[in-house]
């Protein structure tokens, strides 16, 4: 059985983070693509059991400024013509929001921090149920956002950002939110992104790595039994 994955990463500290260790407990394998280290186009984007498109300061419309979009996109699209397990979290969920004819664009203004989702029913009855913000706090950090997909079902929001969550048929995925945070590799974000948060008015350094420190362990509990729950219920592919 094909239990390879393939996480296309943007920037080394947005990694699987929770994810892994769910797929590692299932023996599933990893493989990074490290965009501007590997050729995006080289892989074949049929072999993998499992494709995920994780995060990145990029947007995902800016194509005359990173090329690097176009083979990515592209290799989403023959995954989802394809019926083949895709994950997108914040930028790659943005992309494949792209790659279902949906708009991307700018939200208005950044939402960085710390707050729950509210699920819509159709997320209450799938593993979203998890992250209920009757329950845990999650972690949101993007500046764009998408219009949800023709034939998509939203699963979760927030007072800023409508569409926090989709899928799209049985194996396809969008979260615009970050479940796959660790706190203990948070300050590595807070590194990256030092110039954002600098010059984000409300954004406090201190008050993330606080907030983290006491919220990511039920968010790392919640992320666990949900994608263990998604990764468990996957359908076939399409022949």
């Amino acid at each position: 059985m094909n239990r390879e994955v393939l996480a296309v990463r943007h920037v080394h500290f947005e990694d699987l983070g929770s994810l892994e260790q769910v797929l590692g407990e299932r023996a599933w394998f990893v493989r990074y693509l490290d965009v501007g280290l590997a050729r995006v186009e080289a892989p074949n984007p049929e072999a993998p059991a499992l494709t995920v498109v994780l995060g990145g300061p990029i947007s995902a419309f800016d194509d005359a400024s990173y090329p690097t979009l176009k083979p990515l996109l592209a290799l989403l699209e023959k995954r989802i013509a394809a019926g083949l397990p895709t994950l997108g979290i914040c930028l790659g969920a943005q992309l494949i929001a792209r790659v279902l004819g949906a708009r991307v664009h700018a939200l208005g203004r950044k939402e960085i921090g710390w707050s729950g989702l509210t699920l819509t029913e159709a997320g209450r009855n799938s593993p979203m149920r998890h992250f209920d913000g009757a329950h845990t706090s999650m972690l949101h950090w993007h500046g764009d956002t998408f219009d949800l997909p023709a034939d998509a079902v939203r699963l979760a929001s927030t007072n800023v950002c409508e569409n926090q969550a989709f899928s799209w048929g049985a194996n396809v995925l969008g979260l615009q939110c970050h479940p796959e945070i660790r706190g203990d590799r948070f300050e590595r974000w807070l590194i990256g992104h030092a110039n954002e948060i600098e010059s984000t008015p409300g954004i406090d350094a201190k008050q993330l790595r606080a907030d983290t420190e006491r919220l990511s362990p039920a968010l790392e509990r919640a992320a666990h039994a949900a994608f263990g729950e998604w990764l468990d219920a996957l359908a076939p592919a399409r022949s």
